[in-house]
């Protein structure tokens, strides 16, 4: 079994071990044995015979128990969001990394929200931009997958790291690979602004060098560092002293690449500096990359005051390099002498360029111009044999588009003239017909490699782990998509106050005088909820936001949606009998699966004792499946009193005032 202290049936994966979401659970299941377990926690519990984890409450499981329960609460966060690519199952991920490895999301909400909702609002002035968000969870389980069925790859990181065991080493990869996947592109919200006043200004044909630009000034504030954090850098880094993230970049990226690619610190120091104030130096591109490692040190290291380690730095040297840093200005990667990246040189940076890569499939296109383009919509990976075979899928529907493309590329390939002539030669290429994403992967050379692959090959060596790239068409793959929509990521918030129903009769008072709203908007009370939410586990954190989460499904079934537009439609106050009762059988059904899918089972045990032997009266008795259907869990819920009952409709007429108050949403009728 992949977990020491749960009995969890999900052991017994039922996804292909060698695909993309087989590989990337079983990762976390069978090779994160003993995440985060504390031996001297375990020896102080046996010693006063008292637990020191939390689960509903603290002190209700030994400690351990409660690691192994925040490790299968990642691993279904992540079999949820590979399941739909929906943002808010993104979300939940990204919690979970932050609650296991950062620690309280309040203090780094807004790092993952303002992406979300600066790309969701922003990037729709934009001629080119797609999703980073939904993106990065992606990149995220696409390195789990490589690490868990390449094992060049995963030498290569225990001999970088000196880590003696497997288990050992997996779990810390899931650590730095996680901080430089899910954080790659937290920087984007400056980059949006740049390319926003550059599309505004676009004229067909023109290039860059003649638009306005944006570009950064004042940045001395932004990139110091503390002294306390220097004298810690100072110890980590050899005794070296560095006053600016810029100067720490520099000999980061130095000590790791400059042998290699022919570079001194302070050459690299000078490029940093002029990243965000000369832009008109980098081919008028504002590298989002630089900001992301910025961003991310100041917040976990300056402001949160988070242990540092080594590691940390290479996953911050990671980020930095993964876009156009490396290409343009350390590699120079079109240039005919270039030196793909070998992975022992740093093995975060490599595994985060190749993911970055090759996730190009169901990506929102925002930009006007990125909506016309043909992207993926999937990929079907095979990981076998210390390879990786991608197979692309587009939407089978968009055929004339590509039939269109292929006519036209023929007919310009059979146009090429003499290569001796090389004015017209370049004419002629300038000419190629285009149909980004798809081109790439259809234009072969004669080593029968896309030009898609032959990019990636010319960012990262792969001689030693083998790639091979294909596309073809598919049916559309259906996702769940509601007409319910909020603009703003709001369900840490709804999901505090969710979980502040169960113990406040302050509340139902103010409820009963006609004073909900006044109450929530207390500043006082939110901060007392928000300090109760957060005493709770990471399960029962999950739990209040997965509820949130599934309230735009339920007004899906009762013909109703909620929006912060001005519409046509009848406003919803309250619900009636019957949508309440529609409302609650889906909630006792999705709280069933939620409570399986964790390991809990039917049981009447004393009341202190249910979390720890993780057994509930209200599951079905006499159980036993995956999947709970929409029949036995109507079965199930038929048998539960009335008070029971209102447990499931309660929350829901909760969600009323809250997405009123804290979204400015509200719901309507469809009919």
């Amino acid at each position: 079994m992949g977990y020491t202290m749960l009995n969890h049936p999900s052991g017994q994966t039922r996804e292909d071990r060698f695909h993309l979401e087989g590989a990337a659970l079983a990762f976390l299941r069978d090779r994160c044995e003993g995440l985060r377990f504390n031996r001297e926690t375990t020896e102080a519990e046996q010693k006063n015979h008292q637990y020191q984890g939390s689960s509903l409450h603290k002190g209700d499981i030994p400690y351990n128990m409660q690691m192994d329960i925040d490790r299968l609460c990642l691993e279904n966060a992540l079999r949820r969001f590979l399941g739909s690519g929906r943002k808010e199952d993104a979300f939940d991920v990204y919690f979970c990394y932050l609650e296991m490895f950062v620690g309280d999301y309040r203090k780094t909400r807004r790092v993952i929200e303002l992406l979300s909702e600066f790309e969701a609002n922003g990037s729709k002035l934009l001629m080119k931009h797609r999703d980073h968000y939904v993106h990065s969870v992606y990149v995220f389980a696409l390195g789990l997958a490589i690490y868990h069925t390449n094992s060049i790859y995963r030498k290569t990181y225990q001999d970088m790291y000196q880590i003696p065991g497997d288990s050992q080493a997996a779990c810390h990869f899931l650590q730095f690979w996680g901080l430089a996947a899910l954080f790659h592109d937290i920087g984007y919200p400056f980059e949006l602004p740049f390319e926003q006043l550059a599309s505004y200004f676009e004229v067909n044909g023109d290039s860059r060098k003649q638009r306005p630009y944006v570009a950064y000034r004042a940045m001395e504030p932004f990139v110091k560092i503390d002294r306390p954090i220097t004298r810690r850098l100072a110890a980590l880094c050899g005794g070296a002293i560095y006053e600016t993230t810029d100067e720490l970049f520099a000999g980061l990226l130095a000590e790791k690449f400059s042998k290699t690619y022919l570079f001194t610190e302070a050459q690299m120091l000078q490029i940093l500096r002029d990243k965000p104030a000369h832009p008109n130096r980098f081919g008028h591109f504002m590298d989002h990359a630089y900001f992301s490692a910025t961003v991310l040190f100041k917040k976990l290291f300056c402001e949160l005051e988070c242990p540092l380690q080594k590691e940390h730095l290479d996953a911050l040297s990671a980020i930095l390099a993964h876009n156009s840093l490396y290409k343009f200005s350390i590699a120079y990667y079109k240039d005919a002498d270039n030196l793909p990246l070998q992975a022992s040189l740093h093995p975060l940076a490599y595994l985060l360029m190749l993911c970055d890569e090759l996730q190009c499939w169901d990506r929102v296109a925002y930009g006007r111009n990125s909506k016309r383009e043909l992207h993926p919509m999937d990929c079907r990976f095979d990981f076998q044999g210390d390879q990786i075979r991608a197979v692309y899928l587009y939407d089978e529907r968009e055929s004339g588009k590509v039939d269109a493309y292929k006519a036209a590329y023929e007919a310009w390939k059979a146009q090429e003239p003499d290569r001796q002539d090389q004015k017209l030669h370049k004419l002629w290429k300038d000419r190629k017909p285009r149909l980004k994403a798809f081109d790439g992967m259809y234009e072969i050379d004669k080593n029968n490699v896309s030009g898609f692959q032959a990019n990636i090959e010319r960012i990262v060596d792969l001689s030693g782990i083998r790639l091979h790239v294909s596309a073809e068409p598919a049916p559309n793959k259906r996702q769940q998509h509601y007409l319910s929509d909020s603009t703003f990521l709001s369900l840490y918030h709804f999901a505090v106050v969710l979980n502040a129903r169960w113990d406040s009769n302050e509340w139902r008072k103010a409820k009963d005088a006609g004073q909900e709203e006044a109450f929530l908007l207390d500043e006082r009370n939110l901060q007392r909820f928000s300090d109760a939410f957060q005493e709770l586990s990471l399960e029962y954190k999950l739990s209040n936001i997965n509820q949130a989460k599934a309230f735009a499904r339920y007004m899906e079934e009762i013909n109703c949606f909620y929006t912060d537009r001005s519409v046509s439609f009848e406003m919803l106050e309250e619900f009636a009998p019957d949508e309440l009762e529609t409302i609650g059988k889906l909630e006792h059904q999705r709280w069933l699966q939620e409570h399986y899918d964790m390991g809990w089972t039917y049981g009447e045990p004393d009341r202190a004792q249910r979390d720890l032997v993780r057994q509930h009266k209200d599951l079905i008795p006499n159980w036993s499946g995956e999947t709970v259907s929409e029949d036995a869990a109507l079965k199930n819920y038929t048998r539960l009193d009335k008070a029971e009952q209102d447990k499931d409709t309660e929350p829901m007429k909760c969600m009323l005032s809250l997405l009123r108050m804290f979204d400015g949403l509200r719901i309507y009728k469809l009919r």
